[in-house]
């Protein structure tokens, strides 16, 4: 059991500007439409969790729905999903452990947490293994943080790094384990 975070930040540690806006991500010109990897870490991961303002923001990218694999949404909030995504999310509720245990009971080993809130409460309870970041030249000075306050720190070490667009840092980094 394994799960990952696969996630952009700006320089300063932002995943979304002051209005939760992510078009900045866009703003390193990329005309061969590389998807830096995504494919590849798509091709390896069993389901996807995700909180319910990155699920929102998803359904507003006005685009088919991006995913071939199950979404599973966190919220304690939402009550139901657009009837065309009914087979293919599914919301989830409680304490992050036995919705964890839940998933991988249901066979769900890797998994891809994605979302701000949703990051941060797995790495609080220490249920993050792999964390691969993207670096965006950009500083936007405010907005969504990829991180919070920890009740004690966690340590990763860096795998590798790649370059992307002449512009882009991706980093990978695996839970260490001494």
């Amino acid at each position: 059991m394994s799960n990952t975070v696969y996630i952009a930040t700006s320089l300063d540690g932002y995943i979304a500007d002051k209005d939760g806006k992510v078009d900045w991500l866009h703003a390193i010109p990329n005309p061969t439409g590389s998807d830096m990897g995504f494919a590849d870490f798509m091709a390896r991961i069993d389901a996807i969790v995700m909180g319910r303002n990155t699920f929102e923001t998803v359904v507003g990218f006005d685009v088919p729905w991006p995913y071939d694999k199950p979404v599973f949404v966190l919220s304690n909030t939402l009550k139901t999903v657009p009837d065309a995504l009914a087979d293919k999310v599914q919301l989830i509720a409680g304490e992050l452990d036995a919705v964890v245990s839940e998933l991988n009971a249901q066979g769900y080993q890797h998994l891809y947490i994605d979302g701000g809130k949703t990051v941060q409460s797995f790495l609080r309870q220490d249920r993050i293994d792999e964390l691969i970041i993207a670096t965006l030249p950009v500083v936007l000075g405010g907005g969504i943080p990829l991180f919070s306050a920890l009740p004690a720190p966690l340590h990763f070490k860096l795998v590798k790094t790649q370059t992307h667009l002449d512009a882009i840092v991706q980093s990978f980094y695996q839970r260490a384990t001494d």
